[in-house]
């Protein structure tokens, strides 16, 4: 063999040597990832874990994680008839306008908003969530922990989706790391507009309990 080609072949097993060591490998197993996967939130933790297509199937039933494990849904539904008016959303006091809401595995629903230092509980009254399954019977799907209510109101819009829980944690990721100043600039405006219609077509337009709780991939 020419010293050349050699050589070249040489350079190409290094590079696809190199590309398998970054490419994301499973955390339960250690299997190889492709770009797009599912992911389990640690209980205990509260972190996201990547999880290769075996170890999705093993835990998908509830009861296969335990208290330990979860997996988390791929639904994303855009939620068209979603209530909530402006003198609402001012009695929940979230001071930005943007926020997820969730059923945390202690038995409540708890609110966050995603600021420059990262997700921040909010106060939620048990009553005012009353008000807002009751007329929203929707909120009454979620899953515990791994599913959330994303509202997004900022610079006039009025967007309500059911997503999984790594959507909102991807958004709080954005806005800590991008945000510039009092304001944030507008980079950081482009890239949130664009996470939200990115997040827009990815999602099935629902209006009703029904449909919410029959759309499950």
């Amino acid at each position: 063999m020419p010293a050349q080609a050699q050589r070249l072949r040489q350079l190409a097993r290094r590079a696809s040597a190199e590309r398998e060591a970054q490419q994301e490998q499973c955390e339960l197993c250690g299997e190889p990832l492709p770009p797009t996967h599912r992911h389990l939130l640690d209980l205990e933790s509260r972190e996201l874990m990547c999880a290769c297509r075996a170890c999705t199937v093993l835990f998908d039933r509830r009861e296969a994680g335990g208290s330990h494990f979860r997996l988390v849904p791929d639904r994303r539904l855009l939620l068209e008839d979603f209530s909530l008016d402006d003198v609402t959303w001012a009695r929940l006091r979230i001071p930005v306008e943007m926020a997820f809401f969730l059923h945390s595995g202690a038995g409540r629903v708890v609110a966050f908003y995603p600021s420059p230092m990262g997700a921040t509980e909010s106060q939620l009254e048990l009553g005012l969530w009353d008000e807002l399954l009751e007329a929203n019977p929707l909120l009454g799907t979620l899953e515990p922990d791994v599913e959330a209510v994303l509202v997004n109101r900022a610079r006039g819009a009025r967007q309500h989706f059911l997503v999984p829980i790594e959507d909102p944690y991807r958004l709080v990721g954005l806005i800590r790391t991008r945000w510039r100043g009092l304001s944030g600039g507008e980079e950081v405006w482009k890239e949130i507009e664009g996470f939200f219609e990115e997040l827009r077509r990815k999602s099935k337009k629902v209006t009703t309990k029904e449909e919410v709780a029959g759309w499950r991939t």
